[in-house]
């Protein structure tokens, strides 16, 4: 029987990515987000079973919804991808939007705990399972003009411990796995459509690619049922720290 792995944020960068390499390893997939015709064509695109489901993480009716609309063959999941977030915005803390550190709040942080809250007690009645959560090099440092965003990725990598901690015994794996500079829409969300700025972001050095992130996930979920890779950073190789990078 196909494993069966549950990925937020499916539409788009390392989600999608993930779902393909999974897809190459049997799992059938249940990808979720928000923009139904990128599900669609996600699923037209691999050659596993999967579950479209379309729903805003941020909204803890929706997530619970469709999260009870699962069909009981579905509902044994073996890889919960927590991939689903976003940055909104780059200024002071005295200059900056409410209406952005809300979305960041709510998706990073919020949308991750309603999915985990909503889909984790089958992985314990069944004593396995694995969570992945997606955090970032923000999670481990604080640069300028990122304070919301850094304290949101600050809070998955407690949860992250946190989580591993209180499901230690279970069966079922936690693993966070921090990315530095990916070349995704995640700098087009945050400077809101700016194309110049969002590709000044990744000039002058190589930036890691969407499929750099999901081949490390992939490692990861397909280790053997007593390892565990708790947490990790990935960087391109021009990059150092947070601010930290090498552009020729």
């Amino acid at each position: 029987m196909s494993k069966i792995a549950f990925i937020t944020g499916a539409t788009s960068g390392i989600g999608r990515a993930t779902a393909l390499l999974l897809a190459e390893e049997g799992y059938d997939l249940i990808i979720c987000g928000r923009r139904e015709d990128r599900l669609k064509a996600l699923s037209d695109e691999v050659a596993v079973r999967t579950l479209e489901l379309s729903f805003d993480v941020r909204n803890r009716v929706e997530v619970e919804g469709a999260i009870n609309s699962i069909p009981d063959a579905w509902k044994s999941i073996d890889v919960l991808l927590n991939n689903a977030g976003n940055a909104h915005g780059l200024s002071k803390i005295q200059d900056g939007n409410v209406d952005d550190w809300d979305a960041m709040i709510d998706i990073n942080v919020k949308g991750l705990l309603y999915v985990t809250k909503a889909l984790v007690p089958e992985m314990v009645s069944k004593g396995s399972g694995h969570i992945v959560n997606i955090g970032s090099i923000a999670g481990k440092e604080v640069y300028p003009n990122g304070n919301v965003y850094c304290a949101s990725k600050h809070a998955v990598d407690a949860i992250n411990n946190g989580m591993r901690m209180d499901l230690n015994g279970t069966g079922v794996k936690v693993s966070q796995v921090c990315p530095g500079l990916v070349e995704t829409e995640f700098s087009m969300v945050r400077f809101k459509g700016d194309t110049d700025r969002s590709k000044s972001v990744y000039e002058g050095f190589d930036a890691l690619t969407a499929y750099d992130v999901a081949d490390l996930i992939r490692f990861i979920v397909t280790r053997p049922a007593h390892v565990n890779i708790s947490d990790t950073v990935i960087f391109p190789a021009a990059q150092a720290a947070s601010t930290l990078v090498d552009k020729k």
